[in-house]
């Protein structure tokens, strides 16, 4: 087993400070289990600090552009470095929001109709019947996601900000009411599927992702087991199709007012789960049997190249 782990964390993307959070929980979770670590803030001089380190595995904490689109990826391929979580394509096809619902229509997952439109267009006059969800195309932790009730006569005026930074192409799709959803797959085993609830948010926003108390986790969520069924199957077939490795959740939204029936709708795919005392996947996993320490020995472990 592996004894020299190098825990990546930090960056430079705007969920820099949940990176970091992530990477502290891991890397003493890593230390408590035997594991030699190395914490690494990850700069642009990354590679380098890389090549003298020279450790066995690289365990990828890094969330948002440049730690889970490819990039880092890339740079770990190029120095030979064995990594967990996804690879060079598959990061790059699941945080490109658009690209991976097409992939995932294609694989059988349903999701919604959703238009991509420049930022201009879209803050001048509702482009889709309201409700509505405007999204960043490449941003996690729900950065920039804008939800357009119905009672709202125009589009949000964020968009119309000078200092908006979540792009000029945005995606436009359908609000799905109902209730909140997530599925962990570990290596090629669905998890329970868990409930998000949120207290005092419009929706699971930045804040109920990672402030105490922000949000409940309720494992296994307190669903039909045939709706449980149907999540952890889409959850199974997004991250085959999307050709995801070691840990990935798919996020749902269940209309649960059509029972059974009711309308499951698959959003996104995340290659890059979050690991911070609050996360969602450690809870999972512990709902499944597989302590923190076990879970990320277990990703240590499934670290390859070429994944």
């Amino acid at each position: 087993m592996p004894k020299r782990v190098a825990v990546l964390m930090g960056g430079w993307s705007s969920e820099r400070p949940v990176s970091l959070s992530s990477g502290k929980a891991c890397a003493d979770a890593l230390e408590g289990v035997g594991f030699e670590v190395s914490r690494v803030d990850v700069g642009r001089d990354v590679m380098q600090v890389l090549a003298e380190l020279k450790p066995d595995v690289a365990f990828n904490a890094l969330h948002g552009p440049f730690g889970e689109d490819g990039t880092i990826q890339g740079v770990l391929e190029f120095l030979e470095i064995p990594y967990t979580h996804s690879g060079v394509l598959a990061s790059a096809l699941a945080m490109n929001k658009v690209k991976a619902k097409v992939v995932a229509k294609a694989a059988g997952v349903p999701v919604a109709d959703a238009k991509v439109l420049p930022r201009r267009e879209i803050a001048e006059k509702h482009v889709m019947p309201v409700p509505y969800v405007v999204k960043p195309i490449a941003e996690g932790s729900s950065f920039g996601v804008l939800i357009v009730r119905e009672d709202q006569a125009h589009p949000p005026q964020q968009l119309h900000a000078a200092d908006w930074t979540f792009g000029e192409t945005l995606m436009v799709e359908r609000f799905v009411p109902g209730r909140e959803l997530t599925c962990a797959v570990m290596g090629d085993v669905a998890l329970p599927v868990c409930e998000i609830t949120t207290e005092g948010h419009a929706f699971y926003d930045y804040d109920s992702k990672y402030l105490p108390g922000g949000s409940v986790h309720k494992i296994p969520a307190e669903i039909p087991a045939s709706v449980a069924r149907r999540v952890q199957e889409h959850a199974l077939a997004a991250h085959r199709a999307i050709g995801c490795r070691g840990v990935s959740r798919s996020d749902f939204r269940y209309d649960d007012r059509g029972g059974e029936n009711g309308e499951l709708i698959w959003l996104e795919i995340n290659t890059q789960p979050g690991m911070t005392p609050v996360s969602l996947v450690p809870d999972i996993a512990r709902a499944a049997g597989h302590e923190f320490g076990e879970l990320l020995t277990w990703m240590v472990e499934d670290a390859s190249c070429r994944r």
